[in-house]
């Protein structure tokens, strides 16, 4: 017998044929494709990078206002705080002055109903009020601040007797204002 092309034989041949010829034109469109997709994949990166880039400028232009606005605050704050402690310092010395003037008007009154002994106390308390106003009038608030921090220093123990005994003055003052 001899072997002779029969129909379905050829008809598989040619199916063989179109198959390796569909399966050729697959790999070319895939590699095809591949290639497009990395070319994508290369411009997209660089478009992130470049937002990326522009991102991290806007970020850097925020952080430094951020910065110069938070020092101009900080500036404010400082000279408020200082306007307010030089304020603060005059009216504790207008205020100790007061407190003078008025127990050196009543010692004609303290001699007349205690005697010259308590009139001289009150005068000499009336002097040492005059003397700590006018040495208040003389340093700054920083040496004022330097001698508090000093004697805290030295004594720590009356320094926190202090505040506690002002803090309950305060207390007492606001609480009678209130009811």
């Amino acid at each position: 017998m001899t072997a002779t092309a029969t129909p379905a034989s050829s008809g598989t041949a040619e199916a063989k044929t179109r198959f390796n010829a569909a399966l050729e034109e697959a790999k070319a469109g895939a590699a095809a494709l591949k290639a497009e997709a990395a070319n994508r994949a290369t411009a997209y990166r660089s478009q992130a990078k470049g937002k990326s880039s522009d991102l991290v400028g806007e970020a850097k232009e925020y952080g430094a206002d951020a910065k110069v606005k938070a020092s101009e605050f900080a500036a404010d704050a400082k000279v408020k705080a200082n306007d307010l402690a030089y304020e603060g310092k005059a009216k504790a010395s207008e205020a100790i002055s007061s407190l003078s003037k008025i127990v050196s008007e009543n010692a004609g009154t303290i001699d007349e109903k205690l005697g010259a002994k308590y009139g001289d106390y009150a005068r000499s308390a009336s002097r040492t009020l005059q003397e700590t106003a006018e040495k208040l009038d003389a340093k700054s608030v920083d040496e004022l601040g330097e001698d508090a921090r000093e004697a805290v220093r030295k004594s720590p123990a009356a320094a926190v007797g202090i505040a506690a005994l002002v803090g309950f003055m305060f207390a007492r003052l606001f609480r009678g204002k209130r009811g």
